[in-house]
């Protein structure tokens, strides 16, 4: 996080100083980051509002520009504004969806946490950052390229956020239970799966230099075992990732970090491997 240039904070056009602002400018505060504020409406024209809060910032020392965009939807605006502008980082108010609509339609948050080739974070609280908890949450049990990969980017971006709040970092990992793995003949047994993810947890801890009170390893499902755990810190943010992928596009869907995202009471800052925001990347130039 300390080597992201540039932030792009999407405004709200009737709450232009929310919550994404109040989050990017703690982190510009800190990492010196240029922010690029992003209206997305076609309709009425927001310029003047947008000017008169760019001067603001620019007067409490910010280093800001702005614009008003649209692109056939919300997240392909997003998107299109963070390639062209070089953004290493999304920050954006989440406003769930409610229930029968999510079921029809898949919403415009999860849209953007599918195909932004960038770290995006969800702002969901007010709750100040500064000398909270944060939780980092990673799949020990899956040591592979990939995962490795983009765990050392979830630990790095929690470390980071823990330092600029001066906040306690915690990180949690989900292990699968004997029902869920039956399937797979080395995890047949609970103590197998227990002796396995102990001796994952051991290594991880040793790599990053975590005490035993910041790693929670729980069993069960890690879409109901992380909210449950932030809620039990009283986190306020999480940062999670992803690497599935779904469609003949190759498009990403981080399945546990949509769940999540309306269930956690933090923010959520979403990660994705250096591989898939290459592939997604492509995607975007294609259109």
């Amino acid at each position: 996080m300390q080597a992201i240039r540039s932030i792009l904070v999407v405004i709200e056009p009737d709450q232009l100083e929310g919550l994404a602002l109040k989050r990017a400018q703690l982190i510009a505060g800190v990492t010196q980051s240029h922010l690029h504020l992003l209206v997305c409406e076609k309709r009425r024209d927001h310029s003047a509002a947008l000017n008169d809060l760019a001067q603001e910032l620019r007067e409490e020392g910010y280093s800001v520009s702005t614009n008003q965009a649209w692109k056939d939807s919300l997240h392909q605006t997003i998107i299109a504004e963070q390639q062209a502008e070089g953004c290493g980082l999304i920050i954006k108010q989440h406003f769930p969806d409610n229930p029968l609509k999510k079921a029809i339609l898949t919403p415009d948050d999860w849209k953007l946490l599918r195909f932004a080739p960038c770290p995006v974070l969800m702002t969901k609280t007010a709750r100040p950052w500064t000398g909270g908890k944060i939780l980092a949450a990673v799949d020990v049990g899956n040591n592979d390229g990939e995962h490795r990969s983009l765990h050392a980017g979830i630990i790095s971006h929690a470390y980071d956020i823990a330092g600029l709040a001066k906040a306690t970092l915690h990180v949690i990992s989900a292990h699968p239970s004997p029902m869920l793995s039956s399937a797979d003949p080395t995890f047949q047994l609970s103590e197998t799966i227990e002796a396995r993810y102990r001796e994952a947890c051991r290594t991880f801890q040793a790599e990053y230099g975590f005490s035993d009170e910041q790693l929670h390893i729980e069993e069960g499902p890690a879409d109901v075992l992380i909210p449950r755990t932030a809620q039990k810190l009283d986190a306020v943010v999480t940062v999670i990732g992803t690497v599935a992928r779904t469609g003949l596009s190759g498009a990403l869907i981080g399945n546990t970090a949509e769940v999540v995202l309306d269930t956690l009471e933090s923010d959520v800052l979403v990660l994705k491997p250096d591989e898939i925001i290459a592939h997604l990347e492509e995607l975007v130039a294609q259109r």
